[in-house]
């Protein structure tokens, strides 16, 4: 029994002694994408597209609304027939404005995934690069914390992405 305590407690101090070898460290990756001017120039761009197409998707409901009306009000003075091709016609035109507006939502979404993607990689390894300096082993988002008094690498990962942020730029701009 001795034996087996013994065995037993080398084994905690061992894996203890294990853990207390890696390091950990937290980033607010809300922070860091807040100062990057890519980001804000992609966000620019997504409110200018999202804006164009619900003006587009408006345009098309106020004159879908308006025809309805006009339908309806020359509806005693036209023949039932031509009520109902008339009222078909304009049922099609809501399934079209319903699918319209289901391919420029989808639309959005692979615009705001294009234009996230090489943001988020850049933050990715802003934040490997940090933690290779630093040598932290793990490091988690802030916002999946409940309690962080641990290291904070948020303002060398901004450092760092800001860094990466001017080198893109002075390449796109020697390419051009």
């Amino acid at each position: 029994m001795k034996k087996l305590m013994l065995l037993f407690l080398m084994a905690v101090t061992t894996f203890g002694a294990a853990f207390s070898q890696s390091s950990m460290a937290h980033v607010n990756t809300q922070k860091v994408l807040d100062t990057m001017p890519s980001r804000k120039s992609a966000m620019k761009e997504l409110a200018n597209f999202e804006e164009r197409a619900v003006k587009e998707l408006q345009e098309t409901q106020q004159k879908l609304q308006a025809d309805y009306q006009k339908l309806t009000q020359e509806q005693g003075s036209m023949s039932p027939t031509a009520f109902k091709f008339q009222e078909e016609r304009l049922m099609k035109k809501s399934q079209e404005f319903q699918t319209r507006q289901q391919e420029l939502d989808e639309q959005i979404q692979i615009l705001s995934q294009e234009l996230n993607a090489p943001i988020l990689e850049r933050v990715q390894k802003a934040v490997e690069t940090v933690c290779k300096a630093e040598k932290i082993d793990y490091v988690v988002d802030e916002s999946s914390l409940l309690y962080s008094g641990g290291r904070n690498l948020t303002p060398l990962v901004v450092k760092e992405v800001l860094k990466m942020e001017k080198e893109a730029t002075s390449t796109s701009t020697e390419g051009k």
